[in-house]
């Protein structure tokens, strides 16, 4: 059975819909009530709260905010990420989100949405039982990877920390097919996998994601970036991990150019693995990235 779920990393990134830092566009014109921000992103890795949904390999992405002086805002993002994670998919992911933000963005702020994570056509079988008499895996099922969050946001200044809950049945594909399949198929000892699938058939509605980012202005073109993560996922503790990040970004010739090191701690490394031809590769492994964009 090829790995399923964690084949791909857990995440969202694009979650950033309630990002406070939209700019203050009604205090900057008289007349214009909203803004629409364009961004494109190259980068040498695609990653997800400190995992890879290019298998370690560059990938893209576009995104378009819009923003009003109410505080309303959107946002709609794709980006490139694996077939050989995203199983059968089309090779990309869409995030929608909208949400409300409000209060001072010097000092206390904050903000609510809604947001999905979408992946056309991608989707794995894989059992969710195991007959213990006759020692097999059994109820093959099919589960795709979208997921649905509420959002909530809070910040002081630079600091910036989100929260997020899973209100879709399962985040990213995790339930028992996807966790404790991959576990059962990759794991050199089946004793983990078989403790899984004796906890009955569950899905991973009601996962919780933390981050926590700061933001040091060095000059005015060069910014240190911090960033520290964890997920709780429902049903599923093998599939928690924290992950941290330090980046610097230069803006030049109307660019943005980052380097970042990105570290992640899981603690079934399993779950992380992707099926490359006839090579396993991790794709929670500590990394070195470097990203361009520019904003239109």
């Amino acid at each position: 059975m090829q790995p399923t779920l964690f084949s791909r990393p857990p995440v969202p990134i694009g979650l950033m819909l309630l990002a406070i830092t939209v700019p203050s566009f009604a205090a900057e014109s008289q007349t214009a009530s909203y803004a629409v921000d364009t961004e494109v992103r190259v980068t040498s890795d695609q990653r997800t709260r400190g995992v890879s949904d290019s298998l370690n390999k560059p990938g893209i992405k576009l995104s378009v905010q819009a923003a009003h002086e109410s505080g309303l805002i959107g946002l709609v993002e794709f980006s490139s990420v694996s077939k050989k994670q995203f199983l059968d998919g089309d090779g990309f992911g869409i995030t929608l989100g909208a949400g409300y933000r409000f209060g001072d963005p010097e000092g206390w702020h904050f903000g609510i949405g809604l947001a999905a994570e979408l992946f056309p056509g991608a989707r794995f079988d894989a059992p969710h039982g195991f007959d213990f008499v006759n020692f097999v895996p059994t109820d093959f099922r099919s589960t795709n990877y979208n997921s649905q969050f509420a959002v909530l946001e809070a910040g002081w200044g630079a600091i910036e920390g989100r929260v997020l809950n899973v209100i879709s049945k399962t985040y990213r594909g995790a339930d028992t097919g996807g966790v404790c399949g991959t576990m059962l198929s990759l794991m050199p000892d089946p004793t983990a996998g078989l403790e899984c699938y004796a906890r009955g058939d569950n899905n991973s509605r009601g996962s919780w994601l933390y981050d926590l980012d700061y933001k040091h202005h060095l000059d005015p073109a060069t910014t240190l970036n911090l960033h520290a993560g964890y997920q709780k996922i429902e049903n599923f503790k093998e599939a928690n991990f924290s992950d941290y990040r330090v980046g610097i970004t230069h803006k030049r010739w109307g660019f943005e150019w980052s380097a970042d090191w990105v570290t992640t701690h899981t603690r079934v490394r399993e779950l992380y693995l992707a099926q490359d031809g006839d090579e396993l590769k991790a794709t929670d492994n500590n990394k070195f990235f470097v990203t361009v964009s520019r904003k239109f």
